[in-house]
């Protein structure tokens, strides 16, 4: 009995140390646990704070007006037009930025002559604010749809193409030596061996970015828009409709959510021998 307890308490201490050590593994019992209690406890102090009457209900709803709002825009066309309007906006600025970015990316990341052409005006121009260049934008392509896809491209490429970049670089070397070594061409180390290579940081570089063109659409739609879900949060502020801009908020984050476990996905689907991708 006495070893029993003993060994007991051993595993119970391995356990808490396993917990708290640095890279340390967990059960997926204690992630997704950890994530319930995260969202119970926020849950808890929304609550408190709102049926408490300690934040008036024009600045904080309480979680029941948020939950009957999404239920009564949920039977409202127009705000699945806006979702669809977002959807497209988000969508075609992050497949334009891919289009551009990838190419220039390991252009830059593959040859140091593209790197000195490339990287230097990148490494300015990311810095900038995509709003600042809304006026710029306005002028340039009008107010309409191409205006909002060109301020989420510019919010999304100048990082990709870096990012992009540096995915390359960081493949070995020892990788194209060797393929050089088996006869292959210029050409074919790069199609052969340094793209293939490349692919599952891509993955992850494309599943950030997708998640910074999500945080730029409701810049993009201040561009003179009359419809999307930024439209709509922007909307409801005049008129200090609180539980429409949480709803707003949320289906913005759910749906940035359901992309990023999409590429999550497709990173464990293509690449299973890699870990990551969570």
């Amino acid at each position: 009995m006495a070893v029993e307890l003993k060994l007991e308490a051993v595993v119970k201490k391995r356990k808490k140390s396993a917990l708290f050590a640095i890279r340390g593994d967990i059960s997926r019992a204690t992630y997704s646990g950890g994530i319930v209690l995260v969202a119970v406890i926020a849950l808890l102090v929304w609550s408190v704070l709102s049926y408490g009457g300690y934040v008036n209900s024009t600045f904080l709803p309480t979680p029941g007006q948020v939950v009957k709002q999404f239920g009564i825009q949920l039977q409202n066309a127009v705000f699945w037009h806006n979702v669809g309007m977002s959807i497209f906006r988000v969508g075609a600025g992050f497949l334009l930025a891919c289009l551009l970015g990838i190419p220039l990316g390991i252009l830059a990341g593959t040859f140091r002559f593209a790197e000195a052409l490339l990287v230097p005006p990148t490494e300015f121009i990311r810095y900038m604010p995509a709003t600042a260049f809304i006026p710029l934008i306005m002028v340039w392509a009008g107010i309409g749809e191409w205006a909002k896809v060109i301020v989420i491209f510019i919010g999304c490429f100048f990082q990709l193409m870096l990012m992009v970049a540096d995915n390359t670089r960081s493949v070995s070397n020892d990788l194209l030596q060797t393929s050089y070594t088996l006869g292959a061409s210029r050409w074919q180390a790069i199609e052969k061996v340094l793209i293939p290579a490349l692919l599952p940081d891509l993955m992850n570089t494309l599943r950030l970015i997708i998640g910074w063109a999500w945080t730029y659409l409701v810049v993009a739609e201040l561009v003179a828009a009359s419809s999307g879900l930024g439209f709509s949060i922007m909307k409801a502020q005049r008129f200090l409709n609180t539980d429409q801009i949480f709803v707003g908020i949320i289906v913005i984050g759910l749906l940035g959510l359901l992309t990023d476990r999409t590429f999550a996905y497709c990173h464990r689907r293509f690449f299973p021998w890699l870990e990551g991708g969570r």
